[in-house]
């Protein structure tokens, strides 16, 4: 195809790609293999993203829905996203060598939500339903829960009474539709009681102030991160409603010529879950579209690590 206008310029979002929640998950998974050899087992997809999860395969991770998938004695490991406790409790009962992955923020969710359950708190999520952070969540109450996803949910959920009411959300939602939906809940019910620091995770917060800044200065956004990654959805979300053109792909091979012809600067940008290789990778392949300079745009440096659960930590390595 002969392109009119080649892209010259690649912008590159700063942060962008691995959390410390992913980061942590993906070394609990190898630290397993390493430590206790191959097969490991793990719930759901550890992170969602094609590539890692692949990886992890050929590493000897099986990756399973359902528990009775596990046979016993096994190790297993609990995805990012977080479980119930129904499958917490199930898995101990049958005797699995456990390692939870949850991210520490999503954690952080699930303690505020049995601590408020205690003081007889309901709760309204916002959130996708059907995403495994939600359902791990909404699944640490037998009930007393209720999941809105947008404005319109606000007006029809019904919860038992209104004088101890409390919002949580899922942590990787776009900032801005969360805000949204968070004060319709506070027009409708007054007195709810909000989170004491906001639940939207600081890497997704940071991704999406990248995504911000760069989408004006470019004629198109790209979005590296696999189609079930909820934060790399919405940093596709954000540049379009932004105005400016913008794609997600799961890897190189999925860059279309015509989205670059006529644009000669494209703006790069991976989800929480989308390694740099990935990355690294799109990069090549738009140079070979005719981008010929690479600009990294000033952005938050991002420094949060989360150790690994007793029992996988390196020789020496203290719980920060």
């Amino acid at each position: 195809m002969n392109l009119s206008v080649s892209p010259s310029e690649i912008l590159l979002a700063e942060p962008r790609g691995f959390c410390a929640g992913v980061d942590r998950a993906i070394e609990i998974v190898e630290q397993a293999l390493r430590k206790f050899g191959a097969p490991i087992y793990v719930r759901h997809e550890i992170v969602h993203n094609t590539y890692v999860v692949n990886d992890l395969k050929a590493k000897g991770a099986i990756f399973i829905e359902e528990l009775d998938d596990v046979p016993p004695g096994a190790t297993l490991v609990f995805s990012a996203h977080g479980v119930s406790r129904a499958i917490q409790d199930d898995a101990r009962a049958r005797g699995f060598r456990i390692f939870d992955a949850t991210c520490p923020l999503v954690t952080k969710v699930h303690v505020e939500v049995a601590k408020l359950h205690r003081e007889g708190f309901e709760f309204i999520m916002i959130g996708h339903k059907g995403h495994p952070e939600v359902e791990g969540t909404m699944g640490q109450l037998d009930s007393g829960i209720h999941l809105v996803e947008d404005v319109a949910d606000v007006a029809r959920v019904r919860p038992s009474q209104v004088e101890r009411l409390a919002v949580v959300t899922q942590t990787t939602l776009s900032v801005d539709d969360a805000a949204e939906i968070a004060a319709a809940v506070k027009a409708r019910f007054p007195m709810v009681r909000e989170p004491k620091q906001q639940d939207i995770c600081y890497a997704t917060q940071n991704r999406q102030d990248a995504v911000k800044l760069m989408s004006p200065q470019v004629d198109v956004v790209i979005v590296v991160g696999s189609p079930t990654s909820s934060n790399s959805n919405r940093l596709r979300e954000v540049a379009r409603k932004l105005g400016t053109d913008s794609h997600m792909v799961d890897s190189a091979d999925e860059l279309r010529p015509e989205w670059f012809e006529g644009r000669q600067r494209v703006g790069l940008t991976a989800g929480a879950s989308a390694p740099e290789v990935l990355v690294q990778q799109v990069t090549e392949r738009l140079k070979a579209l005719g981008a010929v300079s690479i600009r990294k745009l000033a952005g938050i440096e991002e420094t949060v690590k989360f150790p690994l659960p007793k029992g996988l930590r390196i020789d020496g390595q203290t719980p920060h």
